[in-house]
Order: C-alpha cells, then sequence, then structure tokens
C-alpha cells in the first residue's frame, strides 16, 4: 500500500502504520522469518518527513505498483485526511499492520507459504503489541478443491483459533466467468465437457476434481476431431500431442488434508499458441461411489476471455482460501441498487466450507484512496471484504480495547455480524448460495 497517503497518516503526519514487512525487498526480515524486509513505525515515520521535503522513499522503498492494497486498506480504515472526511473508511482510528506479498512467480500470484507467513507475522506482531487484530485477504485463486481441505485452507483455519482475531476473506470474482463446471457421474454412462478455447491463449490449465474412490478414465477430442484415450487413471505424468498442442495429463493422489483426487491437464503450444476452438472432454466412469465432480480453469484475469466452458456452473464458484473455516467468506453486492453483484463467488447448498459467503458487503464502484494522494472507485469482493474487515475492529475495539466484552472475537463477532445482517429485496430464503447465510451489512 502507499503509506504516503495521507489517510493513513495522524494529523500530525506521522504514520498510524505500527508495522510493514514488504517481502519483495531483501535485506532485513523480521525476526524468526527468511525473506523481505520489515520497516518499525519509526522507520516510516522518518520515511515520511524525507518524503514531505521531497527526498522521496530512500528509508522505506516499499511501493504499491498495482493499486490494490491501497484501495483495500482504504475502506477498511482510511479516515479521510485527504477529503476532509468525505471518503473515510470503517475503522478509521485504528492502528495499521502491513504485509506485501512477494515474490510472485511468473503467473503473478503469490505462492502459498508467503500468504501464510503473512497471516503467521500479524498475528504474532497483534500478540506483541497485545492488541487485537482483523487481518483481510483480498485475495484469491481456482487452484484445488474448493472444500476447506488444502493445505492452505487447513492452516488458515487453525491460525483462526490463535489470538484475539478475525480473518475476513473475499469470495473472488468468479461467479459469471464460466471458468467452473460440475456435475455427477453413473456408473457407465460417459459425460461430455465442452470447452471452448479462445484465439491466442498461451497456455492452458484445466483442474478436474473428484472423489479418489471414484474410478473415472478420460477421452480428449481435439477442436480438430482427434481423440486420445480412454486415459486410464495411471498416477503420475502422462504426454502425447494433439494438432498443435502438446498435453500433460497427470493423475493425482490423496494427501494427508483431503481424500479428493486431482487429474491436472496442462495445454501447451508446439508454436506459439494452443490450438482455439472446442476442446471435448469425455469422463469415462467405473466404479462410483461418490460420483461428485469440478472441473476448473485458472482465474479469469489469466485466461482469454473467450475460453470458457459451454455449459458452466456458477454455484460453487468460491475461490481459495475463502473456503477455508473458521473466517468471513465475503461476497460483494450493489450498494446503489440494492442488488447481488453478479460476479461474486457464490457458495453452494453442500458441505460446511461451501455453505458461503458468510456476508455481502458493498463491492461496486466503491470510491477508496488509490497511491498518490488522491481517490478513485473499485469494484470486486477485494473492495467488499474490507468492509468487514473494518466492522470487525470496530466490534473488537468496544468489546476487547473499551472492555466491554473480553472475548468478543473470532466466531462471535462472525456471529454478531450475521445477527444485524438485512436481507436484499430479491432474495426471501436465507441462506443461500448467492449472498450467503444470513444477507448484507450495510455501512452507515
Amino acid at each position: 500500500m502507499d503509506y504516503t497517503h495521507p489517510d493513513f497518516r495522524n494529523e500530525d503526519g506521522s504514520s498510524r502504520i505500527l508495522a510493514l514487512w514488504d517481502q519483495t525487498i531483501p535485506g532485513n526480515p523480521p525476526e524468526g522469518y527468511l525473506i523481505g524486509t520489515e520497516y518499525t513505525k519509526a522507520q516510516i515515520d522518518e520515511a515520511l518527513r524525507e518524503y514531505d521535503e521531497g527526498r522521496g522513499r530512500g528509508l522505506v522503498p516499499s511501493v504499491d505498483t498495482s493499486g490494490h492494497g491501497t484501495r483495500v486498506l482504504g475502506i477498511a480504515a482510511g479516515n479521510g485526511r485527504a477529503s476532509n472526511g468525505r471518503y473515510r473508511g470503517v475503522a478509521s482510528r485504528s492502528s495499521i499492520l502491513v504485509v506485501k506479498l512477494g515474490v510472485p512467480r511468473a503467473e503473478a500470484f503469490p505462492r502459498t507459504t508467503e500468504l501464510m507467513q503473512g497471516l503467521d507475522y500479524c498475528l504474532r506482531k497483534a500478540m506483541e503489541f497485545a492488541l487485537p487484530v482483523a487481518v483481510n485477504i483480498s485475495f484469491g485463486n481456482t487452484y484445488g478443491a474448493h472444500n476447506g481441505t488444502s493445505l492452505l485452507e487447513t492452516y488458515i483455519s487453525d491460525m483462526a483459533n490463535i489470538w484475539k482475531s478475525v480473518i475476513s476473506i473475499g469470495t473472488g470474482n468468479e461467479g459469471y466467468a464460466a471458468g467452473h463446471t460440475s456435475g455427477r457421474m453413473e456408473e457407465g454412462k460417459p459425460i461430455e465437457i465442452p470447452l471452448a478455447v479462445g484465439e491466442y491463449e498461451a497456455a492452458l490449465s484445466v483442474q478436474i476434481w473428484k472423489s479418489y474412490l471414484d474410478e473415472a478414465d478420460i477421452m480428449l477430442t481435439s477442436p480438430g476431431g482427434r481423440r486420445a484415450g480412454p486415459i486410464q487413471s495411471i498416477l503420475g505424468p502422462q504426454r502425447f500431442t494433439m494438432e498443435n498442442t502438446e498435453i500433460l495429463l497427470y493423475y493425482g493422489e490423496p494427501t494427508p488434508y483431503s481424500s479428493s483426487q486431482e487429474i491436472y491437464i496442462e495445454f501447451l503450444p508446439k508454436g506459439d499458441y494452443i490450438d482455439s476452438g472446442i476442446w471435448t472432454f469425455t469422463l469415462i466412469p467405473g466404479q462410483v461411489r461418490d460420483g461428485e465432480y469440478h472441473l476448473w480453469l485458472p482465474s479469469s484475469a489469466a485466461v482469454n476471455g473467450a475460453t470458457r466452458f459451454l455449459y458452466p456452473t456458477p454455484v460453487g464458484t468460491l475461490t481459495i482460501p475463502s473456503t477455508a473455516r473458521k473466517i468471513i467468506a465475503v461476497g460483494a453486492y450493489n450498494s446503489r441498487t440494492l442488488t447481488y453483484a453478479d460476479f461474486s463467488g457464490r457458495g453452494t447448498d453442500g458441505g460446511e466450507s461451501l455453505r458461503k459467503p458468510d456476508l455481502v458487503a458493498p463491492g461496486v464502484d466503491i470510491m477508496t484512496t488509490v497511491p498518490g494522494g488522491g481517490y478513485g472507485e473499485a469494484t470486486g469482493t477485494s473492495f467488499a471484504t474490507p468492509f468487514v474487515t473494518g466492522a470487525a475492529a470496530l466490534l473488537m475495539e468496544w468489546g476487547i480495547t473499551d472492555g466491554n466484552d473480553p472475548f468478543l472475537y473470532g466466531e462471535k463477532v462472525k456471529a454478531y455480524l450475521q445477527k444485524g445482517a438485512r436481507a436484499l429485496p430479491a432474495f426471501s430464503e436465507y441462506p443461500n448460495p448467492v449472498v450467503g447465510e444470513y444477507g448484507i451489512i450495510v455501512p452507515s
């Protein structure tokens, strides 16, 4: 985030940030960690004095290059100084902890381990400062079984039991992206699943998730009509070429955290791009005990807009890690029209981890802070999540800091927020997989 923005500074110009860990700048990591550099409040205050005098950001060179973190933080905790209070955030007088995730891989998503370290750092610093902490994670991807059992999801669920904390996570923007499809297998009944691949797609992967107990072979048909398979479920990688595209197929194993099985299929171009057109997956079930299956594309931001399943399933489009347990999964609605935001990731009526979102908050055309000291609009569940994070911070301030309820954190905060939620006019039945267990929060 842009730590120089007036909305994250006190009236005397000093910073509201207690600590900033930039994982992308090597040199001086926090104690107990091996990457990045940690900056203290004293260092940030000195850097602000230099910045105000026109000497740049030499002491604290951390920069928000995308604007995402600055926008998120302004909604959760901006104090509105640059707008005379007009665009004040929810918890506008709170102290702030900042973690910049990195080093990103080639696809620009930070590694799971970096996110885990960032969460660990926030909780450790909160204990060091003896303050409750509301953690905002406006981040998600589509890689995984989406059932709460991956290493990352399990870790976050466990960390939610530590200290006086509330963790809020956005449900992602895959609701209408057509990057997910699902169904149920029956023994002896092949299932055809067509996938449209747009032009100029340099690479693509598809995940198929099913129960390890279910047996299923796969047949793949290329846009030109060439077929491969049935490909038997042999553990490990299998490679073959179809037209001008190389196919890597991998049958995975269950893990210590999950009995689900992944079948990973990667499309690699022999030239510049993979073959565009309709690729068809055919699932050929053998013995079936559970039957449920899901197919996932990468996040919509990472693929061509024309690349999509022809028969998508919009339910179950929560991104990971909003599928973790003991967190608040936040979807988005349009607060001006009081309508559901159709991009918002949706849950299902299935298992506990998918009976989400827990709440929905404003996430369309939200005016908030941007790098450089001004304001701009933002849309997405990333910007709905900090409304809930800020609300959780205010509840913990009233309960813990002010001494009214020393146990007001974790699931108790979630319960209070859900108790105060309101219904959207178009929905009469709750819970539901679109706007969640209990409805919307309405900022005052």
